[in-house]
């Protein structure tokens, strides 16, 4: 019988800021993740500079090197973690301008990756218009995004000081995430 091989994650946040809702969320569903059985990357994007996207630039200059590490990174994991922030209903600029460069790979490196989302928010939709569009984004690169949705409204009191999840039940949506992130990219051998 041949075991599973352990799925790698590259987990990132589409946030810049030291003290963010969504960070703080990622790191809770990295570690479930990693508790369903995954082997998780988890990088922070502010080590990864990119310019904005322009056709021009990279028609000038190739791609930046920051993009071809991130390209590097996504092709060598099965599946993304993704932390969505929502700014103004949508996902933020940073994560948009991250996918696009990762995006122009000779080789999409996003077609077949198991995908998962989760997004927080102080408001009480949770980032769930962010996330909608984060999930709709990654399937049409041609990820397999999975069900689960971990949406977490009013996260500006939902963490203890020590970063945990307070409620149980935002604990059980982030282990029910990463059990299908986990489970997905094992089935599909990858």
């Amino acid at each position: 019988m041949v075991m599973p091989t352990t799925p790698r994650i590259l987990a990132f946040a589409g946030s810049a800021r030291r003290e963010s809702l969504n960070r703080k969320l990622l790191a809770v569903a990295v570690e479930a993740t990693r508790a369903a059985g995954g082997d998780v990357t988890l990088i922070d994007l502010n080590d990864y500079a990119l310019p904005l996207y322009h056709g021009d630039l990279e028609d000038a200059q190739g791609l930046p090197p920051a993009a071809a590490k991130l390209i590097e990174l996504v092709n060598a994991h099965a599946g993304l973690l993704i932390a969505s922030p929502e700014y103004n209903s949508f996902m933020t600029p940073l994560l948009k301008n991250t996918i696009d460069w990762i995006s122009r790979a000779d080789d999409n490196p996003f077609t077949g990756k198991v995908a998962a989302v989760v997004s927080a928010s102080p408001g009480a939709l949770g980032g769930a218009r962010s996330m909608m569009h984060v999930r709709h984004l990654l399937l049409h690169l041609g990820c397999h995004v999975v069900p689960a949705q971990c949406l977490l409204p009013h996260a500006d009191t939902a963490f203890d000081p020590a970063g945990k999840l307070i409620e149980a039940r935002p604990r059980r949506s982030v282990e029910t995430l990463a059990r299908q992130l986990v489970d997905l990219t094992t089935r599909l051998g990858r």
